[in-house]
């Protein structure tokens, strides 16, 4: 009888086990980073913390992402940007640190915001009184639609784009 209890309590055990190795869905949105250095070998200049969402035959600008509000500029939280040294952004200084980095889409500019308040959700929480600078850059069409939302530093600009739209934000130490 020890036996068989023994033996029922450890197949529950097991059990219990398997159901709580199960993990959640992968997010449809994934975290990404993107890194911008001088030269290959030398410390990272700025770094960008996002979330690439996807456009999967949705209706992107005036569509899912309204046009002139702000908007969190990718998925998830509120995308964040690192100055490690005081750097020139958009043609204005900005003091090394971390900020969010919020946008306001419309179909011929975008402003682009440096904002205090971090770790936020989305842009639900956006709040105009924190902002640090505010500069605003052309709107571009794409060659080709980008079908995740991208960041990437090339030529002393960051760059975002999704779908058939694209912005360069000039970035100089």
């Amino acid at each position: 009888m020890k036996n068989l209890f023994s033996t029922l309590l450890l197949s529950f055990a097991l059990v219990l086990m398997a159901e709580a190795q199960e993990l959640p869905g992968l997010d449809k949105s994934p975290m990404d980073v993107a890194v911008y250095k001088m030269e290959r070998t030398s410390p990272p200049l700025v770094k960008v913390y996002y979330s690439r969402p996807q456009k999967n035959d949705r209706k992107i600008f005036g569509g899912i992402v309204k046009m002139e509000e702000v908007w969190r500029t990718g998925a998830n939280e509120a995308t964040e940007i690192k100055f490690y040294q005081d750097t020139e952004f958009g043609g204005k200084e900005v003091e090394a640190g971390t900020y969010s980095l919020f946008t306001i889409p419309d179909d011929e500019k975008w402003t682009i915001i440096l904002n205090s308040a971090l770790d936020q959700w989305g842009a639900y929480y956006y709040d105009k009184e924190k902002d640090v600078l505010r500069v605003e850059v052309d709107a571009q069409e794409t060659d080709n639609t980008i079908e995740a939302f991208t960041i990437a530093f090339d030529n002393g600009q960051m760059i975002m784009a999704w779908d058939e739209t694209m912005v360069a934000v000039p970035v100089k130490p």
